[in-house]
């Protein structure tokens, strides 16, 4: 059961009604995968577009871009979740994908580089605020455990299999079209998931009880709720955890692949696309666990195995057992990282299950903003090898504060 100093005005969590609106959650996650898809294909738009503006400078374009992106998600996002959550979420979700639809066709009238960073940080902002409330809305629309297990399975497949094939669909775009051309098209995802979202059956409104605090109380609501749950701050260390696993493979697989080994971008990518498939077998498997295992066995292994894999990056100098590790990252951040949504979905309160689901997209993206950073230090300052055994070290860190955390004495489950 939730925490005894988890109390609220809304009353009992959402249980588990035994009915699913299957036939509403699918026009919803097509909506979901849609946009996610046109999403990958817009920033591979949105790179070829930046150097036709900015020419060598383009680079540094991109990683503004990327910035705003980051910081939309971080900060301004959850704002935005807030002041809008006393309306119906449905409207909402509509108005979120249509600024995201024009967010992209205006990119493809855009002469000024400021007027990229303008729309991008719209577009970023709309995405965040859309994700939060799919977030929550999913779980009003699948009433058994099973049902919402395999859920959030599909939507972690979904985000690992929209790498490798966003960029395959902006090849094959790019081949017949300009850059903005491929905005103008790709803007058509955002419309069709707004249809597939007017199509579902969804809540009138959050119903939250929140509604009637002040702004900056509400703001404030969402991290508060996960400071005052022993397992949602141990979700906290998790999200360190996979952020500094993430980093590594993000920042350094280029390095080690090309630069250590000597091979061709051809390997960086299958490295990649490596750690993308241990997600996936992750993610796969965890229907299965949930029906005997609990969440914090679960989330505990995932990070131990971060730990472990971490530490034997030391000793690799082939690609086949770099390979091994990847498989390995990806699969212990799935592992560790995925059951998150459904603990929050488990114990939180139906008002305020919004907010503490933007608290925790907000918290993960935080977390990679300085493991990112401290990777690039790193980097710069020693070898990959120490840059590995640190890691591994914050990485058991962060286990050692989930255990702590989380006590086998608090069974919120």
């Amino acid at each position: 059961m939730p925490d005894p100093g988890y109390e609220t005005d809304a009353g009992p969590g959402i249980a588990w009604s035994g009915v699913s609106d299957k036939r509403s959650y699918y026009r919803l996650f097509a909506g979901y995968v849609a946009a996610l898809l046109a999403t990958g294909v817009a920033t591979v738009a949105l790179a070829l577009l930046a150097f036709d503006l900015a020419g060598d400078d383009s680079g540094t374009v991109i990683g503004i871009a990327l910035s705003l992106k980051m910081a939309a998600y971080v900060l301004a996002a959850p704002i935005v979740t807030v002041m809008l959550d006393r309306l119906p979420r449905k409207a909402v979700m509509i108005t979120l994908d249509l600024i995201r639809a024009a967010s992209l066709g205006l990119l493809a009238f855009v002469t000024e580089v400021w007027q990229i960073y303008v729309l991008v940080f719209a577009f970023a902002i709309a995405s965040a605020t859309f994700s939060f409330a799919y977030l929550a809305a999913v779980p009003y629309l699948l009433g058994s455990q099973e049902d919402y297990t395999r859920s959030l399975a599909r939507s972690r497949i979904a985000a690992e299999l929209e790498g490798p094939l966003s960029p395959l669909i902006a090849a094959g775009l790019l081949l017949m079209l300009s850059p903005k051309a491929a905005m103008v098209v790709t803007a058509g995802a955002f419309i069709l998931s707004a249809l597939l979202v007017r199509a579902a059956h969804l809540p009138a409104n959050t119903g939250s009880g929140a509604g009637r605090m002040g702004l900056y109380t509400r703001l404030k609501r969402g991290p508060q709720l996960f400071l005052s749950v022993p397992a949602f701050r141990a979700v906290v260390a998790l999200d360190m955890a996979v952020a500094l696993a993430t980093a590594m493979v993000q920042v350094n697989t280029v390095v080690l692949v090309q630069g250590l080994l000597d091979l061709e971008r051809d390997a960086s990518a299958l490295a990649f696309g490596i750690f993308g498939v241990g997600a996936v077998a992750a993610a796969l498997l965890l229907p299965i666990l949930h029906r005997s295992v609990r969440d914090r066995s679960i989330m505990l292994a995932g990070v131990a195995l971060l730990v472990v894999c971490l530490a034997f990056g030391v000793l690799q100098s082939r690609l086949t057992g770099l390979m091994v590790l990847w498989f390995g990252l990806g699969f212990g951040g799935a592992l560790a990282l995925t059951p998150a949504t459904f603990l929050i979905r488990r114990l939180a309160r139906p008002a305020d299950l919004q907010v503490l689901m933007a608290a925790q997209v907000s918290i993960a993206n935080g977390c990679l903003l300085v493991a990112y950073s401290l990777v690039g230090w790193l980097d710069a300052q020693f070898a990959l090898g120490p840059t590995f055994l640190v890691l591994s070290g914050l990485t058991a860190l962060c286990a050692l504060a989930f255990i702590w955390l989380w006590p086998t004495t608090y069974a919120p489950e």
